[in-house]
């Protein structure tokens, strides 16, 4: 009886241990993206970093990261635009290419979806906790390097409902120091730390639809001279960069960043706007809209109807192009979103027919997702067009064009990517 007793205590016991255990184990399992889904924005690591290396073509690059040490000391570190990434430039849709080097941008990243086909380094799940020394400090070499959303500063505040105030200005001849906080747009109770920041005579100041300089404003007296002035809280957007600061390397404010921009009022942060959404516009019709196939229903000689969830980001006068009846292409692509394609460019491997529907998701739609599924018809679907695969659409109102060399596959072949992976680093 004893032994009885013994044996279902220790089973009890074990028992208990298993039960207490699988809720942490589930917890403690990092989250990545699934292939067949948007990930939700709130499940992304968020961080902030300079811009020093673009990749365009592949849309990867590298950020030098913003830790807990000395900015100057940190290693540019790789990351890749998930394939319906955004990318968001003075409030307005963009291109890598678009964004400057040396432009202070938030990414928020994620694990990447398939380790064995990242396009940069795969790094222990619990990177950004890692100390990197050298005065670096923890958080610069994130693990989640596979990027849903990057934005520059003032989408990031007009996004968020952010403002900045500017306290101070600190000036000698064109150059100074400005002392600012960010808040939100909504008073709270809440007490946000000041953040002092350089500015120079490159700095530019956007006042309705004009461009104006620092001496401008000294000349009408807004600003002194030299010396200080209090600016009694001046609500303003600004552009960030980074430029290194005097100091020999042991002192010195190594992490002070430098305003690029200031954007004065409403009218001039939608001047600036305007011009990155016509650029980008362009752009995307030249190499057409990117989406995710979600189903092929095929019929007898090759023809199927192919149904694709458009990417979201773009303007919305580009997805009113989609429209029931009208005539396109529909081509496959990678995660990178570069066409598969022949001799004489996507247009030449690309299937052609015409929308036969266009559908509007209701409802809370997740980053990355346009919410709008088109409903594709073609009497010669291709090889690359199947379920879960990425694809671009063109519909007969945009041109067809023939895109540089570097933003197809020729022969499908990931391997005749330029520049490789082996670019990066594997810290």
């Amino acid at each position: 009886m004893i032994r009885i007793q013994s044996v279902i205590g220790c089973a009890v016991l074990c028992l208990g241990a298993v039960l207490l255990t699988v809720p942490v184990s589930a917890e403690e399992k990092p989250f990545r993206p699934v292939a067949v889904q948007f990930p939700p924005l709130e499940k992304a690591h968020a961080y902030r970093g300079e811009l020093v290396f673009v990749d365009h073509a592949n849309r990867r690059g590298s950020l030098r990261v913003e830790g807990s040490g000395k900015f100057y000391r940190n290693d540019p570190h790789p990351f890749a635009l998930l394939p319906y990434g955004i990318v968001r430039y003075h409030d307005a849709p963009a291109d890598l290419r678009d964004v400057p080097l040396g432009t202070v941008l938030h990414a928020y990243g994620f694990l990447p979806p398939d380790p064995k086909i990242s396009a940069v380094p795969v790094l222990p799940t619990n990177n950004k906790d890692k100390d990197a020394g050298h005065y670096r400090g923890t958080g610069i070499f994130p693990a989640e390097n596979h990027v849903l959303l990057l934005e520059d500063e003032p989408s990031h505040c007009r996004r968020k409902g952010l403002i900045w105030k500017l306290m101070e200005v600190e000036i000698k001849g064109n150059e100074g120091s400005i002392l600012a906080r960010r808040e939100p747009q909504k008073k709270n109770e809440k007490k946000y730390e000041p953040e002092n920041m350089t500015f120079d005579a490159a700095t530019r100041i956007w006042r309705g639809r004009e461009s104006i300089r620092i001496s401008d404003l000294i000349n009408e007296k807004i600003w002194p001279a030299n010396g200080k002035k209090d600016l009694s809280d001046q609500t303003v957007l600004l552009g960030i960069t980074w430029k290194p600061a005097p100091g020999d390397g042991l002192s010195g404010a190594f992490t002070r960043f430098h305003i690029s921009d200031i954007w004065l009022d409403d009218k001039s942060i939608e001047h600036a706007a305007y011009f990155q959404t016509e650029k980008h516009n362009a752009f995307i019709r030249s190499r057409w809209m990117p989406g995710r196939v979600e189903e092929v229903t095929y019929g007898k000689f090759g023809r199927a109807t192919v149904t694709a969830t458009l990417f979201g980001g773009m303007d919305s006068t580009l997805y009113d192009d989609f429209k029931k009846d009208v005539g396109g292409q529909i081509n496959g692509a990678e995660n990178t979103l570069k066409h598969t394609a022949g001799h004489y460019g996507p247009g030449h491997m690309a299937s052609s027919g015409k929308i036969i529907r266009v559908k509007k998701t209701s409802g809370e739609i997740p980053m990355g997702s346009s919410g709008i599924h088109v409903h594709f018809e073609t009497d010669l679907v291709i090889e690359a067009i199947r379920p879960g695969r990425i694809v671009r659409i063109r519909p007969d109102s945009w041109p067809k064009m023939q895109i540089p060399r570097e933003e197809y596959l020729f022969q499908n072949s990931p391997e005749a990517r330029f520049p490789t992976p082996d670019i990066f680093p594997k810290y």
